[in-house]
């Protein structure tokens, strides 16, 4: 179990079952789409969201739902129905997922694969094969993604570097690789360069603390600069700054926040405060926090935003109306760009269903909605 339990805090797939490492389901499941309506209709210019589900790794259990703001409806498990000829639906950890154009681009961690669906109609367009791939970013024709490599193992000893693989958006077909450092998960692409988040989180207690640095346009490594350790996410300000978060390890160091400036290489400011996933909207950045540690005692359980122009913590508590309390484990965080409502997906005890929460911009919880297991992302579109 304390391998389990490592796995779990090292920021990969959660795992809360043994079986999880050594099997996939026996036998075929079929899942059914459910529909409810939990919020009102609404008439803006944006047709609704995805929300990805992880799922627990080895169990075969990510799945894709869908809101539509033309009647408010949720519909759960929609991928098996778009797509009734894959026969494992859409595979095992559901890592990242984003739209660009009018493709839905999902990263399939375990499944080592990159789904790639029609936007509209959520049907599979193809599959391009990245062994343990991780985040994905996009720029001009291409998409780029963050692939551990190597095998799912915890090994303070690990030597298999990570790679950025680049593929080509029209024609789903990768066309360069280069290699990072270990275990790279987040990836934001800013003024023709490629910043990647190492983490090492498989080399427990020896993680990694650095950026690397890509030439897009030539697909060159540059280089790599020292942040923190066990990185997590990365995003681009409109300043062109860099705001990355850290796990930590779980025990003395703490879950940080940082912005740095690849102008002038420096970090301009780091933030203790405990992220667990953040979302950029404009000049703020959205962030919440569940349980970072093993000592986790309801402290890091936060709900912030940045100004990301100040540099600053402006708010550490942006839900107003006492119903933080309902979320177990805040997981996913993203920002209606269009009515500013908040949504917030809470993975609770990881192997039974989650909840995605709706707030106003102001704080006030409009709605809850049961998800699948560990819901994560959510991209409108």
């Amino acid at each position: 179990m304390e391998l389990l339990k490592k796995f779990v805090l090292a920021g990969i797939a959660p795992v809360l079952a043994l079986s999880a490492f050594v099997s996939c389901r026996d036998g075929e499941q079929i899942i059914l789409p459910e529909e409810e309506h939990p919020g009102e209709t609404q008439r803006i210019q944006l047709t609704g969201f995805y929300l990805l589900n992880e799922g627990n790794m080895g169990s075969n259990k990510s799945s894709l739902d869908r809101y539509s703001f033309a009647d408010g409806s949720y519909l759960r498990n929609i991928y098996a129905q778009a797509n009734p000829d894959v026969p494992k639906e859409l595979g095992d950890v559901g890592n990242d997922m984003a739209a660009y154009g009018s493709k839905l681009w999902v990263v399939v961690n375990c499944s080592n694969k990159v789904e790639v669906l029609d936007l509209k109609t959520a049907r599979r367009l193809g599959q391009i094969d990245i062994p343990n791939c991780r985040y994905i970013a996009f720029d001009g024709r291409y998409a780029y993604v963050t692939s551990y490599a190597g095998p799912v193992e915890i090994n303070p000893d690990y030597r298999q570097r990570g790679f950025v693989a680049r593929i080509d958006t029209a024609t789903m077909q990768e066309t360069a690789r280069v290699e990072v450092g270990f275990q790279p998960d987040g990836i934001a692409v800013c003024d023709g360069m490629i910043y990647v988040a190492n983490s090492g989180g498989y080399m427990v207690p020896n993680y990694e603390n650095t950026v690397s640095v890509i030439d897009a346009s030539e697909m060159r490594f540059v280089g790599n600069v020292e942040i923190g350790i066990n990185l997590a996410l990365i995003a681009a300000d409109s300043g062109g700054r860099l705001w990355i978060s850290s796990r930590g390890d779980y025990f003395d160091t703490p879950s940080r926040l940082y912005v740095y400036d690849p102008a002038t290489r420096t970090v301009l400011k780091t933030f203790d405060h405990p992220v667990g996933d953040f979302f950029m909207a404009g000049d703020s950045l959205y962030t919440v926090s569940g349980a970072i540690g093993y000592s986790a005692d309801g402290k890091d359980r936060q709900f912030a935003i940045f100004d990301t122009r100040r540099l600053e913590c402006v708010n550490t508590g942006f839900i107003t109306d006492g119903t933080e309390k309902d979320i177990t484990v805040p997981y996913g965080i993203a920002v209606n760009p269009v009515s500013k409502e908040i949504y917030i997906t809470d993975a609770r005890n990881y192997v039974n269903p989650g909840y995605l929460h709706c707030y106003s911009p102001e704080g006030v919880r409009k709605w809850s909605q049961r998800t699948g297991d560990i819901p994560s992302k959510i991209v409108f579109y």
